[in-house]
């Protein structure tokens, strides 16, 4: 492994990058450190796990097609330790199958090349404004069975805790936030995701099933509206 000398961790934490074009991996890493955070690049996917796990990263960005291993199997083998570092899918591939797939993976977001450094950046900033949740003051929220605290990052159903991603978290607050509101999709995306311009809406079904499945027998308090979007209701 080579030694870097921006690998280091400073107020705003450590990003991984997981990336076999090196010019690209050099650009990430180029605008990443000037906006203060520390970096350390991998070029091949096994090495790219092993980081993940040694390392401990605030994020991190994993191309797609990668030597070894691809980016997909890298974040499916992370969920299946229990790390939910948030992770940004950066790849040439702009299938929506592919999209889908990182996404039901366990993925927190989704950047299709060529991209523009400021925003990857921006994406990054902002996932990690959502992993460390809202102010202490902001309330706990109770529909029937499912406890979400925000302050403690914390969901649970029966007293049963839930292993959500950042992106899921926020998803189920925002729709517990106003119980019994239809939110539109293109609603959730601007509110939870923050960018809807960049972002299709399909992205915010695929998540809306992941909670569900993880919510198990407390699934139907998230319903969908044929025809305009979700809403959390007892």
């Amino acid at each position: 492994m080579e030694t870097r000398q921006d690998e280091y961790v400073d107020s705003k934490g450590l990003v991984l990058v997981v990336e076999d074009e090196r010019p690209i991996a050099d650009l990430v890493r180029l605008y990443l450190t000037r906006d203060g955070f520390g970096v350390h690049v991998e070029h091949d996917g096994a090495a790219g796990l092993a980081a993940a796990r040694r390392v401990r990263p605030v994020a991190c960005i994993l191309d797609i097609a990668l030597p070894g291993l691809e980016g997909t199997e890298i974040c499916r083998r992370m969920r299946a330790d229990g790390d939910w570092t948030p992770v940004i899918f950066l790849t040439a591939r702009d299938d929506e199958v592919d999209r889908i797939l990182g996404l039901e993976l366990g993925a927190d977001d989704y950047v299709t090349k060529p991209f523009s450094p400021r925003e990857l950046v921006a994406r990054v900033k902002a996932l990690l404004r959502r992993a460390a949740g809202p102010d202490s003051g902001e309330r706990v929220r109770v529909l029937g069975p499912l406890t979400l605290d925000p302050g403690r990052r914390l969901v649970t159903v029966d007293g049963t805790p839930l292993s959500l991603t950042p992106t899921e978290f926020d998803l189920l607050g925002h729709l517990l936030g106003r119980p019994g509101r239809v939110f539109t999709r293109e609603e959730l995306l601007a509110s939870v995701w923050g960018y809807a311009s960049h972002a299709g809406t399909r992205t915010v079904d695929v998540h809306v099933a992941q909670v569900r499945a993880k919510l198990g027998d407390a699934a139907g308090l998230i319903r969908t509206v044929r025809g305009v979007g979700y809403t959390a209701d007892a």
